[in-house]
């Protein structure tokens, strides 16, 4: 008998009034908040602007969600679309059911479309995002504790998570497969950020290395899972899929530090052009003070011009005294460059 485990919810929905709110959901929508916020903080950091992530993440969020659901729903085709089964349950994305591989790739689509739109380079813009994206993954699968579903197999462990009978499951205690993957989605996102703060990774380097770190946890993770899954050569698909994807990351990263070593000096290039303007409207202003400073020498000049005009006025006295101050010299000085 397991006297101690991780008690599973009762319910994953919590009625707030009229609007139900659920734990999926919730875990979904949090996540998505601190992958943008720390995004931006390292985007700004890079010397981007801020808000130009969350403008990003308008187009890349939405395509995500899309992805991550088309990718679950063609895996697990068989929930939706066998005999028995409703096929309008796959639009109810609230019941659980996001695959992060369509999530990153169609998600990455949308990026590149408001990368193009705001003249910035997708790859800086990922490796900005890349370990809020983990953090949100952390935070993201405890939604799967709240619907009771992915966990692992049955063990008497004292962090077992307990699984209560339901639909297409069997009270008992199991791996809780959530907690490894989130803790090591926390893991991942503390590494990307060590190694670009150590190796100054840029051009896409540092969003490569998170999905490398993470589909090296996914793979054994996903081994330790239950629920149904197609399976290829005895592998899971999953499985296979953290396999090829983690290759193609390693390889992006061999190939990119060859071809474009070091970090993008430049990563939005209205954040540069913006104090430049800034700094010849401040020109503009000083010129401006300097013509009034022009203004005023004009003011002097024309006092001394004043003096000049008693000073000619002088000059035929002088003259018939026979005798000429030398201060007249200086005096028509100020009248010339007052012409001038």
């Amino acid at each position: 008998m397991n006297l101690a485990y991780i008690p599973s919810p009762s319910t994953g929905v919590i009625e707030l009034g009229p609007i139900p709110l659920r734990g999926y959901a919730f875990c979904i929508i949090i996540g998505v908040f601190v992958a943008v916020w720390f995004g931006n903080k390292r985007w700004v950091a890079r010397g981007g602007t801020a808000g130009t992530v969350a403008d990003i993440a308008v187009w890349a969020v939405p395509f995500g969600l899309v992805g991550g659901r088309l990718y679950h729903v063609i895996t697990d085709y068989q929930l939706y679309f066998s005999d028995g089964e409703n096929w309008v349950d796959a639009f109810k994305i609230w019941q659980g059911g996001l695959g992060i591989w369509g999530a990153v790739a169609l998600g990455a689509v949308g990026a590149w479309i408001g990368c193009r739109r705001r003249g910035i380079p997708l790859p800086a813009w990922a490796d900005a995002l890349a370990p809020g994206i983990a953090f949100a993954q952390a935070i993201g699968r405890w939604g799967n504790w709240f619907n009771q579903e992915l966990y692992g197999k049955e063990t008497d462990l004292p962090w077992a998570v307990k699984i209560s009978e339901g639909a297409n499951r069997v009270a008992g205690t199991y791996h809780p497969t959530f907690l490894y993957e989130s803790l090591w989605c926390v893991g991942v996102a503390l590494l990307v950020i060590w190694a670009d703060r150590r190796f100054k990774l840029g051009h896409g380097r540092a969003f490569a290395l998170y999905v490398a770190a993470y589909c090296a946890g996914r793979g054994w993770i996903e081994y330790l899972r239950v629920d149904e899954a197609h399976h290829v050569l005895g592998l899971r698909l999953n499985v296979w899929t953290a396999i090829v994807v983690f290759v193609l990351a390693v390889v992006y990263m061999i190939v990119s530090a060859k071809l474009r070593p070091g970090r993008e000096e430049i990563v939005e290039p209205a954040a540069v052009k913006a104090p430049k303007d800034e700094a010849a409207d401040a020109d503009g202003e000083d010129g401006k003070d300097g013509t009034a400073s022009g203004g005023s020498t004009d003011s002097t000049d024309a006092e001394g011009s004043t003096n000049t005009e008693d000073t000619k006025t002088s000059v035929p006295d002088a003259a018939g005294a026979g005798a000429k101050e030398p201060g007249d010299g200086a005096g028509a000085t100020p009248q010339k460059a007052e012409k001038s």
